[in-house]
This record gives C-alpha cells, structure tokens and sequence, in this order.
C-alpha cells in the first residue's frame, strides 16, 4: 500500500463499477464486487487509519510466532 492517492481511488472505484456491469459476472461475485466498492476508502485520513490498522494487525501476527 502506498501513499492515498484521490486518483487511484478513483480509478479503483471506476474499474469495480465496470466490472459490476459484466452481465456474466455471478450475482455472488457482484455482492462481493459491491461491497469493495462500499468499503474502498475515499479520504486520506480513513485510507491512513486503514493502513495502520493492517499492518499493526500483521506486525501482532507475527510477534505472537516469535
């Protein structure tokens, strides 16, 4: 993950709404597809809180193995 980008997420939000209209894609894969979309974060300081929430989460992970 890089950097929050409004034109990345743009585009992100873009090629999902494109692929929701596929007419072959499964009504199961568009829920899926439909809830990236309703879930991919629009603003930088909800992107950053979502990466620091993931990597913590990974850095955790991998202090209990250790």
């Amino acid at each position: 993950m890089g950097p929050f980008s409004d034109e990345l997420q743009h585009k992100r939000a873009m090629t999902i709404q494109t692929l929701l209209k596929n007419p072959s894609l499964s009504e199961e894969w568009k829920a899926v597809w439909r809830k990236k979309l309703i879930n991919l974060a629009m603003g930088e300081d909800e992107y950053n809180a979502r990466v620091k929430q993931i990597y913590s989460n990974t850095r955790s992970g991998i202090e209990r193995i250790l």
